[in-house]
């Protein structure tokens, strides 16, 4: 079974679907941690962002690897731990570079099918329904309020040491919706057979319990245990 959960920047994807592959037993896979190990490489090498082919020829070659080790899933690129490196300001203004680059995109689209094949998968990204799995057995899209992001990814740059102005980092959120949704690939698209979830006044275990809800409405053998609150009750 395939699930993609796709949806705007800073809007708990990565969270919830660890938390949901974690419910169910299935596999998770954090595509956007895949972009931001060859942003990583692409730095690591000196390759200049611009120049498409060079950074097309590093996707196609780093080694990308998700693994678990005691209670933490680590990302390495070609056997280097990057888990950390990979979150941090520098990697995140580079990313751009991959995942606007077709050919790039393309090797890394190759290598997260390859993945599936054979697994029960939880799957997240901008992407994952629309163009990766269109096929797959459970589409979301989870989505909040631009303030609400702001405020994650103000936490996040906190825990590098670095300080922002909350009202310039919306402002680079909803400029970053929009730079989303209207890229050459991989935009950011929500489709009617996505089922839309908004978190800005969930919690991870509430947003997770609405998922399974629809995990088990297709797969009722798949989910195990009661969420903590009734379906609909707000």
């Amino acid at each position: 079974m395939i699930i993609t959960i796709d949806g705007p920047a800073g809007a708990g994807k990565s969270t919830a679907a660890r938390a949901l592959a974690k419910r169910l037993g299935f596999e998770y896979l954090d595509t956007g941690a895949a972009y931001r190990a060859v942003a990583w490489k692409v730095l690591k090498e000196g390759v200049n962002p611009s120049e498409a082919a060079a950074v097309a020829r590093v996707a196609k070659e780093a080694r990308i690897e998700f693994v678990q080790r005691g209670d933490a899933r680590r990302v390495l690129c070609d056997g280097v731990d990057v888990t950390s490196e990979i979150r941090s300001p520098q990697v995140t203004t580079k990313v751009w570079c991959v995942a606007d680059e077709p050919e790039a995109r393309r090797a890394l689209i190759e290598q997260q099918r390859k993945f599936a094949v054979g697994r029960n998968l939880v799957t997240e990204g901008r992407d994952q329904g629309t163009e990766v799995w269109p096929e797959a057995d459970l589409k979301l899209y989870l989505d909040a309020s631009p303030e609400a992001r702001a405020a994650r990814r103000l936490k996040d740059l906190r825990q590098f040491g670095v300080e922002a102005d909350p009202e310039q980092v919306r402002s680079e959120i909803e400029e970053r919706d929009r730079a989303d949704r209207a890229r050459p690939v991989g935009r950011l698209r929500r489709t009617e057979d996505m089922i839309v979830i908004d978190n800005t006044h969930l919690t991870v275990e509430e947003v997770v319990c609405r998922m399974a809800q629809e995990v088990a409405r297709r797969r009722p053998g798949v989910v195990h245990g009661a969420c903590s609150r009734p379906e609909g009750e707000e």
